[in-house]
């Protein structure tokens, strides 16, 4: 057996699960190892994610049905990847699952997270365009990941448009006001019911941003947890 096993991320991107991150199970800091359960087992975890309009197009094209297609297929994606190119190393997926997990710690040790006004994960290549789709503890034998070494491109922006374009006036104050973007989004008459107009009004990574159907399926589901815990 090589010292290092091949990680099977070609596949991955074909199915539009296109960022990938190993972690030494290890190396992990304990407030990130204290959300995973039991990892006894393991000693490796994967973040597995996509960027732009890739995976939502192949979630289409295998016609998922359920209450939520894209971690449906998120799940049979990497259980098949699994079984075709590791089928002997042990595996579980943490997350989509019942329990919290540190996703935007991780993305943070990754280098993909930065934190943009409209409090949305943003980078200089995707934008706001990308989510976290899995984390996967497998006893593989991977060669870990270096972090993405990115700046912050909030921090270069002079006109900062998306805090001109909320409707709900968030981000006036030089923070985020959650309290007043929940309150515009239950409006009857708002106009972030299916989308959030400060997160489309930046121009970064503007090429991969979600079509309309992705946006209203992504905003749906905020949307009807906001309505039913606030």
């Amino acid at each position: 057996m090589p010292e290092f096993q091949a990680f099977p991320g070609a596949a991955l991107d074909r199915c539009g699960l296109n960022r990938q991150h190993v972690f030494k199970l290890a190396d992990l800091p304990p407030q990130v190892s204290a959300t995973l359960g039991d990892t006894a087992h393991f000693r490796q975890l994967i973040l597995i994610g996509h960027g732009g309009k890739a995976l939502w197009e192949c979630v289409k094209a295998a016609r998922m049905v359920g209450a939520d297609p894209i971690d449906d297929y998120s799940i049979q994606t990497i259980e098949r990847c699994f079984a075709e190119y590791l089928p002997a190393n042990r595996y579980r997926i943490v997350f989509p699952g019942d329990q919290p997990v540190a996703l935007q710690q991780l993305g943070k040790l990754a280098g993909w997270h930065h934190a943009a006004p409209f409090m949305v994960g943003i980078d200089p290549e995707w934008g706001s365009w990308y989510a976290y789709r899995a984390v996967v503890l497998a006893d593989t034998h991977f060669c870990p990941f270096l972090a993405v070494d990115r700046n912050r491109p909030c921090d270069s922006c002079q006109t900062r448009p998306c805090i001109a374009a909320c409707p709900a006036g968030a981000m006036n104050d030089g923070g985020f006001a959650l309290d007043k973007c929940i309150a515009y989004r239950k409006r009857d008459d708002s106009s972030c019911h299916h989308t959030c107009l400060a997160r489309t009004a930046c121009p970064v990574g503007s090429e991969h941003r979600y079509d309309d159907d992705q946006m209203r399926h992504s905003y749906s589901i905020s949307l009807a947890m906001i309505r039913q815990h606030f």
